[in-house]
C-alpha cells in the first residue's frame, strides 16, 4: 500500500505497467525470475508487458531515472553522451528524438550506425541469461497505432540477428536456443526517442560477449 501511495505522491519518471506496480509491493524473495523457457513463451506470444524486473532493481531504476532526467534533461541525452558517445545533429527536434549522421540509412547496413551494449537495467532473469541492447542511429518502419514493427523492419532485424548472433554461436552448438530478440512496442519503451532492440543470450562465453559489446560493461 505504501508503494502505491508513494507513486501517487511522486509520479514515476516513466510509465509503469500493472505488473510493475504489483512488483513494487513485493520483496525480492517473493519474486520468481524469468527462466529461458518462460522468456521464449513471452516473446513468442508478444506478451512483452509481462517482462518484469527484480523489485529492488525496479525501485533503483525509478530512482536512477528521476535523477538522470534531472541531471541530463532526458534519458536519451544521457545515453547519447555517456553510453553511446553519439552527437545528435543540430537539426534534431527534441519532441521527435535525436537525428544522427548515418553512413547508410538502412538499419544495420553499416556497423558505424549501431552499437551493442549491456542493458544497464535488465529484466529479472536467472543467472545463466544475459541481456544486451542494440542501439541504432536509424529508425525502423512501424505501424503507427501502437508502434509495432512492420514486416520489412522485422525481416531486417531477423537478418541482422542471424548474421551477428546465431551464426557466431553455431560453433558452440545449439545456437538457435541460446539467443533471441524482441523489441518493445512504443507504449512499453522507457526510452522512446531512439530505436533499439533487446537481445537475450544464454550461457555465452565472456570472450564472445566482449566481441559483441566491445568490452564495455554495464553500470555497476
Amino acid at each position: 500500500m505504501g508503494s502505491q501511495e508513494n507513486l501517487d505522491a511522486d509520479p514515476p519518471a516513466f510509465g509503469l505497467t500493472d505488473k510493475d506496480r504489483e512488483n513494487l509491493a513485493r520483496k525480492d524473495e517473493d519474486f520468481t525470475p524469468h527462466t529461458w523457457t518462460n522468456l521464449k513463451h513471452i516473446i513468442a506470444n508478444n506478451d512483452l508487458e509481462n517482462l518484469r524486473r527484480w523489485p529492488s532493481d525496479l525501485k533503483r531504476y525509478l530512482k536512477w531515472t528521476k535523477q538522470t532526467k534531472q541531471a541530463y534533461g532526458t534519458i536519451t541525452n544521457y545515453i547519447c553522451q555517456e553510453r553511446l558517445h553519439w552527437e545528435p545533429l543540430p537539426t534534431s527536434n527534441p519532441d521527435e528524438g535525436p537525428i544522427f549522421h548515418v553512413e547508410n540509412p538502412v538499419p544495420f547496413a553499416d556497423p558505424r550506425d549501431y552499437r551493442i551494449l549491456y542493458n544497464d537495467w535488465p529484466y529479472g532473469m536467472t543467472p545463466d541469461i544475459t541481456h544486451i541492447v542494440v542501439w541504432l542511429k536509424t529508425r525502423f518502419d512501424v505501424e503507427p497505432a501502437v508502434g509495432d514493427l512492420l514486416p520489412q523492419s522485422r525481416q531486417l532485424i531477423q537478418d541482422f540477428f542471424q548474421h551477428t548472433f546465431i551464426d557466431r554461436l553455431e560453433k558452440q552448438g545449439n545456437a538457435g536456443d541460446r539467443v533471441m530478440w524482441f523489441r518493445n512496442w512504443t507504449g512499453l519503451q522507457s526510452v522512446r526517442a531512439m530505436d533499439h532492440i533487446h537481445i537475450l543470450v544464454r550461457d555465452v562465453p565472456h570472450n564472445i560477449m566482449d566481441e559483441w559489446t566491445g568490452g564495455k560493461t554495464a553500470l555497476p
